[in-house]
């Protein structure tokens, strides 16, 4: 087996780092995986990171064409659904929107249509449950809060939204993409392309300003990318390039994204980011100054997450990637680190080809 030490392409890493996951965090069903590395509480069941896990082996099968790894896309969404008791659907309307994403991805890889019906249900649970007037036409973050509105809830509805459009040209999926965007641009968006998180979670329709989180911009950044492929209006795109530029103004330091929070669901937070700054990297110029910057923190980033991860011939990273991993990791920690290394095995075989 190639070791962490011996690899010499980024497609060998990305490789490892999947792999890595079920050495380190593999458990038994219906677990799966465990939450953590070491072991510890496994009580908490993590749709949304288990959503994620989808769309990270649905990355190594486009990458390799081992339909091994559409396979265990298959397995990851199945889980989802076995212990949420059959059911697609939760109280948090992110949560099911990564899952509808999540589907929709493998509806493309496999051409199961039951795929592509599953996603549409999320879609329509979404707007007939989260969907109100409360501070502008928007979607709620859980049915229990139908007034507090946030970026978390509409990027992914955006971006859904959109890709279902593109699937059957079906006029109604748009309409409410081209609102729930309008209504992020003109709620949480600031001028200079940063993204806020949220307004109203106490009802006082404040905006949530001390939640600085990078999957926020990656959230904008995909709604953009995804609305200008529906519509090829460019100025889509140029808002996605705006906040992800934005993004490591305010939030990168010396090349990386250091950590968020203390583990948990913001360990996920870097990965979002990475997954749709990939999708804005595919429409711009490589010879422009933004795709040259982005790329650059792309290397960069990924350089100190390989240096500083590898143990013995596995990766187990850390949320903050200039350092090694502490005495305990969250498997979601561990997936920012699996889509940021399959994005770099990504670009280095388009700059390759």
């Amino acid at each position: 087996m190639t070791t962490a030490s011996q690899t010499t392409t980024w497609d060998e890493r990305a490789t490892i780092a999947q792999n890595s996951l079920d050495h380190f965090f593999g458990a038994d069903h219906p677990q799966m995986l465990h939450n953590s590395y070491p072991a510890g509480d496994d009580s908490t069941f993590n749709y949304w990171w288990l959503a994620h896990l989808v769309d990270a082996r649905i990355d190594a099968f486009e990458r390799t064409g081992d339909a091994v790894w559409l396979a265990k896309a298959e397995t990851v969404y199945r889980n989802v659904l076995e212990r949420n008791g059959g059911s697609l659907f939760n109280d948090y309307f992110d949560d099911m929107l990564w899952y509808g994403l999540a589907i929709l991805r493998l509806y493309g890889a496999s051409g199961d249509r039951s795929h592509l019906a599953a996603a549409e249900s999320i879609w329509t649970h979404v707007v007939d449950h989260g969907w109100n007037d409360t501070m502008g036409p928007s979607v709620a973050w859980r049915k229990q809060q139908p007034y507090y509105k946030n970026t978390p809830a509409n990027g992914p509805f955006v971006i859904l939204s959109a890709r279902l459009f593109r699937r059957g040209q079906d006029s109604r999926y748009l309409d409410y993409a081209l609102t729930a965007y309008r209504w992020l641009g003109a709620t949480v968006v600031r001028p200079d392309g940063f993204v806020e998180d949220g307004i109203n979670r106490e009802e006082n329709g404040e905006l949530d300003r001390h939640w600085r989180f990078t999957y926020n911009q990656g959230l904008f950044v995909g709604a953009g990318v995804a609305l200008f492929e529906a519509t090829g209006e460019r100025r889509y795109l140029d808002d996605a390039e705006k906040t992800a530029l934005a993004a490591l103004r305010e939030l990168a330091e010396e090349g990386i994204f250091r950590q968020e929070g203390a583990g948990g669901d913001e360990g996920l937070f870097k990965g979002v980011y990475y997954r749709y700054v990939g999708t804005l990297l595919e429409h711009l110029d490589p010879a422009g100054e933004a795709a040259r910057t982005l790329e650059g923190f792309l290397r960069s980033s990924t350089d100190a997450l390989w240096r500083n991860a590898q143990v013995d011939s596995w990766l187990l990273p850390g949320d903050d990637w200039s350092a090694s991993a502490p005495g305990r990791v969250d498997f979601s920690t561990h997936l920012s680190a699996i889509m940021a290394l399959e994005l770099r095995a990504r670009r280095q075989a388009r700059m390759l080809n």
